[in-house]
């Protein structure tokens, strides 16, 4: 059977005939060379079991450090050893534990109520025009007021007992919750608005499967600021006509010189503070376990 050559126009492709071998392949410019099976890593690396302990632990061992070679003043500040024997005899008679019993139910207390109304506040306004209108505006307005300049008139109206501490502490508590648990439910992607209302969902199911996931990361965020102004919070109302609790304890060292009793009741607060955040960490690994994040 005889070939078809059909004319072959200048500059075109090449006409390939029985038998003939297949053109060359033009040449390629070098490039630059590509390592196979490498890859480079841009996270913040893989995560350590209680690595975040080391900072503490290195942060007392340099306290230590400086104190044993007398770099430190006692009378300034007391070295660990005085400080842990501060505190055996503390724990000892009893002093310690009714004192810390007595800061850990404030700040529970203020920390309950601070959660439940800042995230019924953020709700009420992320899902309504008209909350938003009523709620948002004040609650702004409260940020920019610290709650220390609000003491004066929260003694006029409740005095000095534990209801005015304790609503010291959930004002703080409030906005930190409503804060993030608002603006992380306000950016909800609008397609999943629509489609639950394609679906036809009533409004509990709707708040139950788009609220709720889509608010979650936020509210974590919130629960650990608002665990951290519990604490500070907590530091402020104790150390104003309190006769009880960590703060007074300190305050009362602080009139005799009493470093080493300042320095419990810091660390205290410390480990406080410490334990919860851990806690609350935990908890929202545990509750958006669906995500990957640089967190781990």
């Amino acid at each position: 059977m005889t070939d078809l050559l059909p004319t072959a126009r200048t500059g075109g492709p090449a006409v390939l005939t029985k038998g003939s071998a297949p053109p060359a392949a033009p040449p390629q410019e070098p490039g630059p060379p590509v390592a196979r099976g490498t890859r480079r890593r841009l996270g913040p690396g893989r995560s350590l079991p209680f690595g975040r302990l080391i900072g503490p632990v290195l942060l007392i061992a340099a306290w230590w450090a400086a104190s044993a070679s007398g770099y430190l003043d006692p009378r300034i500040l007391s070295g660990p050893g005085s400080v842990i024997s501060t505190a055996s005899d503390l724990v000892a008679t009893g002093r310690l534990q009714d004192n810390v019993l007595i800061s850990l139910q404030r700040a529970g207390l203020g920390l309950f109520f601070g959660v439940v109304s800042g995230v019924v506040l953020a709700v009420a306004a992320g899902l309504s025009r008209g909350g938003e209108y009523l709620i948002d505006g004040p609650l702004q307005i409260k940020r920019a007021i610290p709650s220390l300049a609000m003491l004066p008139l929260l003694i006029l109206w409740l005095g000095i007992g534990e209801e005015m501490k304790v609503t010291v502490i959930a004002l703080g508590v409030a906005v930190s919750m409503y804060i993030n648990t608002f603006a992380f439910l306000t950016s909800i992607d609008n397609r999943y608005v629509e489609l639950a209302e394609g679906l036809d969902l009533s409004r509990a199911q709707f708040i139950r499967k788009v609220v709720v996931p889509g608010s979650l990361p936020g509210f974590f965020v919130g629960l650990r600021l608002g665990v951290t102004s519990s604490w500070v919070g907590l530091i402020v109302v104790e150390q104003i006509n309190a006769t009880s609790g960590i703060g007074y304890m300190m305050f009362q060292a602080q009139q005799y010189a009493q470093s080493d009793v300042i320095i419990v009741g810091l660390v205290a607060y410390g480990i406080f503070g410490f334990a919860s955040d851990a806690a609350v960490r935990a908890i929202e690994r545990r509750a958006l376990s669906w995500r990957r994040t640089l967190a781990g």
